[in-house]
């Protein structure tokens, strides 16, 4: 690796620090850079829409669940508990909660009680 490809890349890793953000030099506990836009809660119009998508998946189906007004670290336990209560898998990316299978019908209802303001999307 070249002197100057060394210099862009920054410190990852401290033995006395721990981890650290390469961007801002900081510990990752302490990151600006991060921290900020990790927890930063996305502006939507309110409604969580809850749709069922098969491109690009081999025809197989899963529910994705959009607008949904929580940071990335709460998104995540939400996806977890919703993925326990449908009884299967899925993940979170870019803000959306993917659940494998067509679990509409329980999602929404699940949502509701919630207390988010809940439509179905597409067909």
């Amino acid at each position: 690796m070249s002197n100057s490809r060394k210099k862009q890349a920054g410190l990852v890793y401290s033995t006395r620090h721990g981890k650290m953000c390469p961007k801002c030099a900081q510990t990752v506990a302490a990151c600006t850079c991060r921290n900020s836009s990790a927890n930063a809660i996305p502006v939507g119009d309110g409604i969580v829409r809850v749709s069922r998508q098969t491109k690009g998946r081999k025809g197989k189906g899963v529910t994705l669940i959009t607008g949904i007004p929580l940071g990335r670290v709460e998104l995540a336990e939400l996806a977890k508990e919703l993925k326990q209560k449908c009884g299967s898998g899925g993940t979170v990316r870019d803000g959306v909660i993917e659940i494998q299978g067509d679990r509409r019908d329980d999602l929404v209802a699940e949502l509701e009680k919630r207390g988010f303001k809940v439509k179905k999307a597409g067909g």
